[in-house]
């Protein structure tokens, strides 16, 4: 696990000084922690000791939405859910070295950037089988038993049923766009709650976050999505009013007495061993987000480490 501070959108603003003003420094402790005191000056500022004026309370509005038609209404922040298997993959696949992510709608534009480039790997599925000439298909457990050594500084272009196409359809609207995982939960919300005390701070505005499970090829809800997606939302509004609390075991047990769960757990889906589902319910494994952007039809998803609240 890592231990780097997230980008909080002020990287190149050390403070907040207006002559006969507050200082208010932009870091995730006075963000998360000001009130009115009194703080020595900056070392480049004359005069006596300045008080902190109170930040105002960050708000982070959280909507839910599900399957395709979800992702293409969302608002704000983006995350894109899809625990079975994509984006548990995508962080298996960061957390062992790979540079970037290319997702693409569909297999023959994955398989064009290996044809460009062929450092490139091609990974991902259609109807969750691997797809003919890709390298890996969609799977975690094959994605650890092959390790960092298979990973390490290459690139990959994935296409999958669900979750690439929902941070496709994500992308064009959403301020931004973020692939959830149980894998990544406590860490992406730690990014969202980060950039929603600088919002607070700097531009007095609340934060919109739209949670969106992928569900089952885009178009079914799927029960381990949308219990990822509670486990975000009590995360993003710790301390609010919430309709209910969040319990894992409670989680589990449900998605392993899901009817298609269970028959993979049972070893009748040749394509979905049942160590995948072992792995993709592992919460909070990484302290890294997955940030995606628009490019040339396509989404770019990079890895930036944050440090959990």
């Amino acid at each position: 696990m890592t231990s780097g501070v997230g980008d909080i959108g002020a990287a190149t603003a050390e403070s907040l000084v207006s002559p006969g003003r507050a200082v208010v420094k932009l870091d995730r402790y006075n963000l998360l922690n000001a009130t009115p005191a009194t703080v020595h000056p900056a070392s480049h500022l004359a005069g006596p000791a300045h008080p902190i004026v109170a930040a105002p309370a960050p708000r982070v509005n959280v909507l839910r939405r599900s399957l395709l038609a979800g992702a293409a209404d969302a608002q704000g922040i983006a995350i894109v859910i899809d625990v079975l298997r994509a984006f548990s993959c995508s962080a298996l696949m960061f957390h062992y070295g790979v540079r970037d992510l290319a997702l693409v709608r569909t297999p023959q534009e994955a398989l064009a950037f290996r044809d460009r480039d062929p450092d490139y790997l091609v990974a991902g599925e259609v109807k969750g089988v691997k797809v003919d000439g890709f390298d890996i298909g969609n799977s975690p457990a094959d994605i650890v038993a092959r390790g960092e050594a298979f990973f390490r500084g290459r690139r990959v272009a994935a296409r999958s049923s669900a979750g690439t196409q929902g941070v496709l359809a994500a992308a064009a609207h959403a301020e931004q766009v973020m692939l959830g995982s149980y894998m990544t939960a406590a860490a992406t919300a730690a990014y969202i709650r980060d950039r929603a005390h600088v919002d607070a701070l700097v531009t007095g505005r609340d934060t919109t976050v739209t949670i969106v499970a992928m569900g089952f090829e885009g178009v079914r809800p799927s029960v381990e999505d949308e219990r990822c997606g509670d486990y975000l939302e009590q995360l993003l509004t710790a301390g609010a009013d919430v309709h209910r609390t969040y319990d894992h075991l409670q989680a589990v047990w449900d998605c392993v007495h899901d009817p298609e769960i269970a028959a993979s757990l049972r070893g009748e889906h040749h394509y979905r061993p049942k160590e995948d589902i072992v792995l993709a319910l592992q919460r909070d494994l990484f302290d890294f987000v997955m940030i995606g952007r628009l490019e040339d039809g396509h989404v770019r998803v990079t890895r930036q480490d944050v440090r959990p609240l």
